[in-house]
């Protein structure tokens, strides 16, 4: 049995409301049920419409009370809200009628006047409590916080956020949404004054349960399962010359930061969206900079050391591996035994060469969206980056491939091999003993590695996580993997992916 967890909040205007559900909004996702308690008039409704307009992203948004619709959904930019109002019920049976029995699935669903129907309300939910409260104002209210069963969780987390944003003199800032990434992680942009921030989310969380030698996915492929790597890596590419954003404030053991705000002018323009010359030209010689550089392989971190994981051969197949577990079903093309032993012995003969490269840190995601254009600074500092908490230390190839062939915008063979060929310029600039042929077979190696486990990440996360928008990119990862599968070295494995793995929307076999 786990205990509520509840706390206060006191509003003292539509303002405070507005805060404390966007603070809220930051939490909470698809699945989640909030109950909102009170007398008429207590500010139930204004609440709802907050949070919803929030996620909207629409601070005119019409949010209508839904007392005698008694059900209103909205299809909101993060997931599906609907919110009901159980004022008229009468017998709990009309539930089935408005959808609310047995509750939506992936949706947030914000739920006035629950105790008309107590038994249809889910164990696990967030109540709001809100009563009039004269003596701090003619439209303050006091909000009393509960989190039931695994939503305690959330509320404590709330509470745990409240206090830093008061700590960091960030309470009365406007708060806008960003929108996230695959991640769990959450963002939001404060407003304050002529200040503009980024809070950042960042719960602690493996990605999925411990199926790979004991670990989760996240922790056998050395992703991020809390902040400290982001602020560890943040201060490490800042010392070595890369545009990082700053950090303002941070609550490590919680997860909250507060950071600059690099905007949001990025490196491609256009419909459909294409690489801007320019700006991929400064992030290939960032990349080529860095990687002229010995680096450490720890980096300080608060009061003590952060030690940058090594891309090791386990986690390389691992993620690897995705592509038979998730993508191939989707494919209808499951391996037989004996074809998956032979794929991963072709994987650990080819991987011998980049595991005994060079390391320099790979950023990881280093692409797109992630890469923001900063026009007021100079040369490679025009390049800001802001998704590095999974670094890890690997082959120097990897970071190159990550951009050139851009897992979220099509990217021409012309300009890849154009900025392919101006990186191996700038690194034999700095050594003349650099290895341009070694390292194109690096690249179309790590290549290989990375657009087949994005393969299977993107089918899992369609199929495990319901986000179906990235499918949409596989017919662009198949298009690269095909460019690299192309390189003599990977002759056998081209012939094995020709044998075993239908191309994305094809039935298996052709």
């Amino acid at each position: 049995m786990i205990a509520p967890a509840t706390f206060s909040v006191a509003l003292h205007n539509e303002t405070a409301t507005a805060q404390l559900m966007a603070d809220l909004a930051l939490l909470v996702g698809p699945g989640d049920v909030i109950t909102l308690t009170g007398d008429l008039g207590a500010g139930k409704t204004a609440s709802a419409r907050s949070l919803i307009r929030y996620l909207a992203g629409d601070d005119e948004l019409e949010v209508p009370s839904p007392t005698f619709t008694l059900v209103q959904g909205y299809e909101l930019p993060p997931f599906p809200v609907m919110h009901a109002d159980l004022y008229r019920v009468e017998e709990e049976s009309e539930l089935e009628e408005i959808g609310l029995s047995p509750l939506p699935e992936a949706t947030l669903v914000l739920i006035e006047w629950p105790e008309r129907a107590p038994s249809a309300i889910p164990e696990d939910r967030i109540d709001i409590a809100l009563t009039h409260r004269p003596a701090l104002g003619s439209n303050a209210r006091a909000a009393d916080i509960t989190g039931y069963g695994k939503a305690a969780a959330t509320v404590a987390r709330l509470q745990a956020l409240r206090a830093f944003l008061d700590a960091s003199g960030y309470t009365d800032a406007a708060r806008k949404r960003m929108a996230g990434d695959a991640s769990t992680r959450s963002y939001a942009r404060l407003l304050r004054d002529d200040e503009i921030v980024i809070l950042m989310n960042f719960p602690q969380r493996p990605d999925g349960a411990a199926l790979y030698n004991g670990k989760s996915y996240s922790a056998a492929v050395h992703l991020a399962e809390n902040v400290r790597p982001f602020v560890a890596i943040d201060e490490g590419l800042r010392a070595q010359g890369i545009s990082a954003p700053a950090i303002h404030h941070a609550d490590l053991d919680h997860g909250f930061l507060i950071t600059e705000d690099f905007g949001s002018e990025g490196v491609i323009e256009g419909d459909p969206p294409r690489p801007i010359l320019e700006r991929y030209q400064a992030a290939t010689d960032a990349l080529a900079m860095l990687h002229g550089k010995t680096l450490p392989e720890t980096v300080p971190l608060v009061d003590q050391t952060y030690t940058i994981p090594v891309f090791d051969a386990e986690a390389l197949l691992i993620e690897i591996g995705l592509m038979p577990e998730w993508y191939l079903p989707d494919r209808n093309a499951p391996l037989s035994a004996a074809a998956r032993d032979e794929f991963f012995a072709m994987w650990r003969e080819l991987l011998k060469k980049p595991l005994a490269a060079p390391r320099t840190w790979i950023i990881r995601d280093y692409h797109s969206p992630n890469l923001i254009w900063l026009a007021d600074r100079t040369g490679i500092e025009r390049v800001g980056v802001i998704d590095f908490q999974d670094a890890v230390l690997g082959p120097q190839s990897y970071d190159v491939v990550s951009l050139l062939q851009d897992a979220r915008i099509d990217v021409p063979e012309n300009i890849e091999l154009t900025l392919l060929s101006r990186y191996i310029k700038a690194r034999r600039s700095g050594d003349p003993s650099f290895d341009a042929a070694g390292f194109a077979e690096l690249y179309a190696i790590m290549s290989a590695q990375r657009n087949t486990r994005l393969l299977g990440t993107f089918a899992r996360l369609n199929r495990r996580d319901g986000k179906p928008q990235y499918l949409r990119h596989q017919p662009r990862i198949w298009t690269y993997l095909q460019r690299s599968l192309a390189h003599p070295a990977l002759g056998s494995l081209r012939e094995w992916y020709l044998a075993n793995v239908p191309p994305p929307g094809a039935p298996a076999g052709t």
